[in-house]
C-alpha cells in the first residue's frame, strides 16, 4: 500500500455523502455533491464534479436533469448518468453532454432502486434493478439492446445484494435474498449453492465480482466470506472474520498470472485484506474511503489522500526482502558497492557470475523497476541492471531500453498535472494507442505528441492523429476569427500526412462555423472528400465548381443531381448554363434518364437541330402510327428552323414511307410497317407485286441501278426466272447482265444463268462463261482478246479428263502470242 497522490480537491463533505464513479486504469473521479439532501433549497442544486486522479478539478456542472441513482464510466472514459426513471445520461470528461438513452417504459413505470455499469467483451453494460424487484440490462449501450430478465419467484422485498456475470459470452445476473442464491439467464431463474460453502454460513450480505469477472466473492452476516470461480464450479479459499456488519465495500485485489487471490473488504474505519491465508491483513481507515478496483490492485480514495493496494511482485520481493540472496538483490547491492567505489561490489558480482545468475539478476532489476512508482527507486534499479549488463556477453539491449521508455512514459503520465496513475501492468494491458487516446480526450495535445515524437510511432497512427483531434477542438473556440483559426490550423498541420481537412471542417461546421469550415476546406486537397461537405453546408455551386476542377465525373453527376432536387427547374438550367462541363455531362444523363428534361433543355437553348434529333428518336417509342408520324412531323419541322435542308427531307421520306407501308399492310395483310424502303421494295417484287414496287421505285426516286439489284435479287429468291428474263429484256439493263449470270448460278440454275452470258459485255464474258460452266466458249473469247490473264483464268478451271481439247487450244494461243 503506497501512496499515489496527496489530494488538493479541498471536499467538504464526506465521500458517503456524494456519489462516486472513479473509471478504472487511473481514471477520472466523478462526484455528485448535495444528491442526497431532502431539505436542498431551489438555489442548492446538486453539483457534478470530474476531477483527475490526483485531485485536480477537470469540470463541473449544476446537475439540473432527474434524480440520480448511480454514477459509472464507460471503458472510453464516458460518464453514465442513471437516472431514477431509468434515462442514462452521457457526458465526457469535461461534463459536456454527449446523448441520452432509456432503459424502457418499465424501469420508467417502476423506477430504477439500483443500477450497475458493468464491461465485457461487448462493449460498456448498465443493469437496472426495477422498485417491481425485476432487473433489465443492456450489455453494449452503443448497440442499445433492452433484455428483460426473468421474474424471481416469491421476490417481495429487494435482494440484499446482487452483481452481473458474464458466463460464457452470455451476461447474467446473480442475486442474493436471506441464505438463497438466485441466477438468472436469459430464459429461467435457477437457485444455485456455492461448492464447499459452510452450512452455517448464514445470509448473503455482499458480493464482489473481480476485475476480470472471472472471480466471485460473497460475504454473509456471521463474517463468513465464501470466494471461488464466478462460474461457482471451484472454490479458492474462505475465510471468517470477526465483523459481522455489512462492508460498505468488497472488491477482489488480484494481479495477472499471481495465485494469490485476495479480496478487500472495507467499513466506515477499518480496511480488511483476506486471501488464503488463515490471517488476514487490516488497516485503520483516518477517514471515509472509496475502493475502485483495478486490474492488478485496489486504489482507495479519501477526502485527502488517494493510495494504491497491491501485491507485491515476486521481481520486487525477491530484489527487497530482508537479507535476500536472489541474484537481481546481489546486483544492486554490487552496483550500490561499486559507486562507493567498494571491493565488495567485485565480491557480490562474482557471486552472481559463479551461479552463472547474472542474465536473471539483470532481468530481474529490469522487471522490479516497472513495477515501482518511485523514480529514484526506478533509477537505483535500472543503473544495476545496467552494470550488470556490462559483464555479460552479447545480452539482448531490447529489454532495458524499452522499459526505460515505458517508464519515462508512465512517469510523465503520473505527474501531479495529468494524473493518471497507471501501473506498468496497466499500461501494457491498455496500450500506448489507448493512452494517447486517453490524452486526446483531456485535450493534453502537446504531451501526447511529445510521447509520440519519443517512441518514434508513425505519423497516421500518432502525430498526425493527434494534430487532428488538436485541429477539431480548435476550431469549437469561439475568442478567435474564422480567418485566424483557420491560419493557426494550417500553419500547424500543413501537408502533414493523414490530415483530412474535411473532418475538421466538418467539425467547425457542427459547431456553426460555415464560414470557417469552407476556409479549412481549401486546404483539402481530395475534391471527393471537399464536396460532399459543401453539398451539407448548402454551398452547393461552390461544389459543383470543385468537383469540375477535379475532373472526375461521378462527382459532378453527384453534385447536379443533387442542385436538381435542391434548385426549382429555371435556377437549375440557369446554373447549368454557366459550366458548360456539367451541363454537357447532364445532358448525356437526361439521353439515358430523363428524356423530357432533355426536350426541355433543348427548348431553352433553342436548338433545333436536337430538338429535331429528339423528335426522331422519341418517334420510335410511338406504338401507334398517327403518334409516330406526328412526332416525326415535329422533327420535320425542327430541322426547316435550323435550316438542315437533308434531314428536313429524309424525315419527310421517312413519313411518305410510314403513311405508305400503313396503305400496303391495310391492302395485303401483310407487315411493312418499321421495314426500310429497300426491304419493303424488296418485299413487294417477293410478293409478287411489281406495280407496287415501281410506284415506290419512282416515288422515292430509287437509282435505277440500285432498283434493279433489288429487283434481280428478289425474283430470284422468289425463283420467278420466267419475270426475270422479260425483266432482263424490258430495257438496256444499267448494271450490265453479269449480276444476272451471277445470281442465277448463285441460286443453282446454270440453265437460266446461260441465257445472259451472251449478252455480258465482252470484258466480262470470260468470266460469265466461266461461271455457266462453258469454258470452250470461255477460252475462245478470251483468244479473240488475246489476254494472258484471262486465259490463264480458263486454264486454271480446265481438268485433265475432261477438258483436254480447251487446254491444248489454250497453249497454242498463248504460244504465238508470246512469240509476238
Amino acid at each position: 500500500r503506497f501512496e499515489l497522490y496527496t489530494m488538493e480537491w479541498s471536499l467538504k463533505e464526506d465521500l458517503r455523502d456524494c456519489l462516486v464513479a472513479a473509471a478504472p486504469y487511473g481514471g477520472p473521479i466523478a462526484l455528485l455533491k448535495n444528491n442526497a439532501r431532502k431539505e436542498k433549497s431551489p438555489s442548492t442544486r446538486p453539483l457534478l464534479e470530474i476531477y483527475s486522479a490526483s485531485g485536480l478539478l477537470l469540470a463541473s456542472t449544476p446537475w439540473k436533469s432527474g434524480q440520480l441513482v448511480q454514477l459509472g464510466w464507460t471503458a472510453s472514459e464516458d460518464l453514465l448518468c442513471i437516472q431514477e426513471d431509468g434515462t442514462v445520461l452521457i457526458y465526457n470528461l469535461f461534463c459536456e453532454f454527449k446523448r441520452h438513452f432509456s432503459m424502457g417504459n418499465e424501469v420508467l413505470q417502476n423506477h430504477v432502486l439500483e443500477a450497475k455499469v458493468f464491461h465485457t467483451e461487448y462493449g460498456t453494460g448498465v443493469a437496472i434493478l426495477t422498485g417491481a424487484h425485476r432487473f433489465s440490462l443492456t450489455t453494449n449501450i452503443d448497440d442499445l439492446k433492452l433484455r428483460r430478465m426473468p421474474e424471481v419467484p416469491g421476490l417481495q422485498k429487494p435482494p440484499s445484494c446482487w452483481a452481473v456475470l458474464s458466463q460464457d459470452r452470455v451476461t447474467i445476473v446473480l442475486l442474493a435474498v436471506g441464505q438463497e442464491l438466485y441466477l438468472l439467464d436469459n430464459t429461467s431463474c435457477s437457485v444455485v449453492t456455492p461448492p464447499g460453502m459452510s452450512p452455517s454460513a448464514g445470509a448473503y450480505l455482499c458480493m464482489a465480482v473481480s476485475f476480470n469477472y472471472r472471480c466471485l466473492a460473497l460475504f454473509t452476516d456471521t463474517g463468513y466470506i465464501w470466494m471461488g470461480l464466478a462460474t461457482l464450479k471451484d472454490k479458492f479459499c474462505e475465510f471468517t472474520s470477526s465483523i459481522r456488519s455489512p462492508p460498505k465495500q468488497m472488491v477482489w485485489c488480484l494481479r495477472p498470472r499471481s495465485r494469490q487471490r485476495a479480496v478487500v473488504v472495507a467499513w466506515d474505519r477499518q480496511l480488511m485484506v483476506a486471501g488464503n491465508s488463515t490471517e488476514c491483513i487490516q488497516f485503520v481507515l483516518d477517514e471515509d474511503s472509496y475502493l475502485v478496483p483495478e486490474l492488478d490492485g485496489v486504489r482507495i480514495l479519501s477526502r485527502t489522500s488517494h493510495e494504491f493496494l497491491h501485491e507485491i511482485p515476486e521481481a520486487s520481493q525477491e530484489i527487497f526482502k530482508i537479507a535476500s540472496m536472489a541474484p537481481g538483490a546481489l546486483l544492486l547491492e554490487a552496483q550500490k558497492e561499486y559507486e562507493k567505489e567498494s571491493q565488495k561490489a567485485d565480491e557480490y558480482l562474482r557471486e552472481i557470475k559463479d551461479q552463472k545468475l547474472l542474465p536473471e539478476a539483470v532481468s530481474q532489476c529490469i522487471e522490479a523497476a516497472g513495477y515501482e512508482h518511485e523514480p529514484d527507486t526506478q533509477k537505483s534499479l535500472l543503473r544495476a541492471a545496467s552494470f550488470g549488463k556490462c559483464f555479460i556477453d552479447k545480452f539482448p539491449p531490447e529489454s532495458f531500453v524499452r522499459m526505460c521508455q515505458d517508464l519515462r512514459v508512465l512517469n510523465a503520465i503520473r505527474d501531479y498535472q495529468i494524473g493518471i496513475p497507471l501501473t506498468f501492468t496497466q499500461y501494457k494491458r491498455l496500450t500506448i494507442e489507448v493512452l494517447l487516446d486517453r490524452l486526446v480526450l483531456r485535450r493534453l495535445y502537446p504531451l501526447a505528441i511529445r510521447i509520440c515524437e519519443y517512441l518514434r510511432l508513425s505519423e497516421i497512427q500518432g502525430v498526425s492523429r493527434i494534430l487532428a483531434h488538436w485541429a477539431c477542438y480548435k476550431v469549437q473556440q469561439k475568442d478567435k476569427s474564422d480567418e485566424e483559426v483557420a491560419h493557426a490550423i494550417n500553419q500547424k498541420l500543413g501537408d502533414t500526412p493523414g490530415i483530412s481537412y474535411s473532418e475538421i471542417a466538418a467539425r467547425a461546421y457542427d459547431c456553426g462555423r460555415t464560414e470557417l469550415a469552407i476556409k479549412l476546406l481549401e486546404y483539402e486537397p481530395r475534391s471527393g472528400e471537399q464536396v460532399p461537405l459543401l453539398l451539407k453546408m448548402k454551398r452547393s455551386k461552390l461544389a459543383l465548381g470543385k468537383a469540375i476542377e477535379s475532373g472526375d465525373t461521378d462527382l459532378v453527376y453527384t453534385v447536379v443531381l443533387h442542385l436538381k432536387n435542391e434548385l426549382n427547374r429555371g435556377t437549375f438550367f440557369m446554373t447549368l448554363q454557366n459550366q458548360p462541363v456539367a451541363l454537357s455531362l447532364y445532358r448525356q444523363f437526361c439521353k439515358h434518364q430523363e428524356r423530357e428534361t432533355l426536350k426541355d433543355l433543348y427548348n431553352q437553348d433553342d436548338n433545333h437541330q436536337e430538338l429535331g434529333n429528339f423528335h426522331v428518336h422519341s418517334s420510335y417509342s410511338e406504338k401507334r402510327i398517327e403518334g409516330r408520324v406526328g412526332a416525326l412531323q415535329n422533327a420535320l419541322d425542327e430541322y426547316y428552323k435550323a435550316k438542315n435542308e437533308f434531314a428536313a427531307k429524309a424525315t419527310e421520306d421517312q413519313i411518305k414511307l410510314l403513311r405508305l407501308q400503313r396503305h400496303l399492310q391495310e391492302d395485303f395483310d401483310k407487315p411493312y410497317l418499321d421495314l426500310s424502303l429497300h426491304d419493303t421494295v424488296s418485299n413487294l417484287i417477293l410478293d409478287g407485286h411489281h406495280k407496287r414496287a415501281e410506284q415506290l421505285y419512282r416515288e422515292f426516286k430509287i437509282p435505277d441501278k440500285r432498283y434493279w439489284w433489288l429487283k434481280i435479287s428478289a425474283l430470284a429468291n422468289r425463283g420467278d426466272w420466267e419475270e426475270l428474263e422479260k425483266f432482263s429484256k424490258s430495257k438496256k439493263s444499267p448494271i450490265g447482265y453479269l449480276p444476272f449470270v451471277e445470281i442465277s448460278v448463285k441460286h443453282h440454275n446454270r440453265y437460266e444463268a446461260k441465257k445472259y452470258a451472251p449478252r455480258v459485255t465482252p470484258e466480262q464474258r470470260v468470266k460469265a462463261f466461266v461461271l455457266v460452266g462453258d469454258l470452250d466458249q470461255a477460252a475462245d473469247a478470251a483468244i479473240e482478246h488475246k489476254n494472258e490473264t484471262e486465259m490463264n483464268f480458263v486454264l486454271s478451271k480446265c481438268t485433265a479428263s475432261t477438258d483436254t481439247a480447251v487446254a491444248e487450244k489454250l497453249n497454242r494461243a498463248r504460244a504465238q502470242l508470246l512469240k509476238k
